[in-house]
């Protein structure tokens, strides 16, 4: 089957911004926040957002409020004629078939594609992984690129395993989030015009392009997407300047790791005055002495 109007792994390129879920103070969803992060994300030049991932705090997220934000990008993104600007959706859960099913639901919301990381918690084995993502690309009707993030998951998608999954027409590329550049090495091993390989690690995004990535998954582009999309053009057109430029991010990659991510961005957006730094519980917003260091890495891209 070939999907109409959805991605294939050509289009997985550049820097991808794992956008933010704003909420009011009362907790509600702030869709005008929403859509201010996302206008930003188009003017500063980012390849397409991925909506509620771990970035956007989708465990704590409705479904009714899924459906909202993905509706909601899907129209500005039309509205804008943004041409080529990817809409991903993170719909990844423990179970096999309730991510089926928030797999079709975002297929139905207008997504280009869906970002399916690996069960967190449950531990399956290389056997129950690829039985998972099998069953998926199988019955989705949207393209699926899978996401490696053991630090969260408890579990490890191997290079192995994905060379097996790599085969499937409607598997289109890997997110990497394993700062590890022989795990990425492994995995470039599988790339091709099928199959594209992401960055999920800012800070070991430069190094990731060097190597051949085809782009990146990013937190810091949430703030910074014009900084962001520039280091991955700059990786194979001007190197020094990449390294420069990725020298002045390193204090954003820094601050931006010093509480578990999303606690950070949100803290960062805030002082940028696209949204509150509200959270969900059982996330909190930003300890306090962790503030300074981050608004003062802020400070110089002002």
């Amino acid at each position: 089957m070939e999907f109409a109007n959805h991605l294939n792994a050509a289009d997985l390129r550049g820097s991808i911004c794992a956008i933010a879920t704003p909420f009011y103070a009362t907790g509600e969803l702030d869709l005008p926040g929403f859509a201010r992060l996302l206008q930003h994300q188009i003017a500063g030049g980012s390849s397409g957002i991925v909506v509620a991932g771990s970035t956007g705090e989708s465990t704590a997220l409705e479904e009714h409020e899924f459906v909202s934000l993905l509706e909601l990008a899907r129209q500005i993104v039309t509205d804008q004629a943004a041409a080529g600007f990817r809409l991903i959706a993170g719909t990844g859960l423990p179970s096999t078939k309730k991510t089926l099913r928030l797999t079709q639901l975002a297929r139905d919301c207008g997504a280009d594609a869906a970002l399916v990381v690996a069960p967190a918690y449950v531990r399956p084995t290389a056997e129950g992984l690829y039985q998972h993502y099998s069953y998926l690309a199988d019955l989705a009707d949207l393209p699926i690129v899978l996401y490696n993030v053991p630090s969260r998951t408890g579990c490890d998608l191997l290079p192995e395993t994905v060379a097996r999954l790599a085969e499937h027409p409607h598997i289109i590329g890997i997110k990497e989030a394993l700062p590890d550049m022989a795990r990425l090495q492994a995995l470039l091993a599988l790339q091709s015009p099928q199959f594209a390989v992401l960055s999920g690690d800012d800070p070991t995004a430069l190094a990731a392009f060097e190597l051949g990535t085809a782009g990146l998954i990013s937190v810091a582009a949430n703030a910074l997407p014009r900084q962001m999309s520039e280091l991955f053009a700059l990786s194979s057109t001007d190197l020094p300047a990449a390294q420069r430029l990725n020298a002045a991010l390193a204090a954003i990659f820094n601050a931006l790791a010093l509480e578990p991510n999303p606690i950070p961005i949100k803290w960062a957006l805030a002082e940028l005055n696209f949204c509150t730094a509200e959270l969900r519980l059982p996330l909190h917003i930003l300890s306090a002495p962790h503030r300074a260091e981050l608004q003062k890495a802020l400070s110089a891209f002002a």
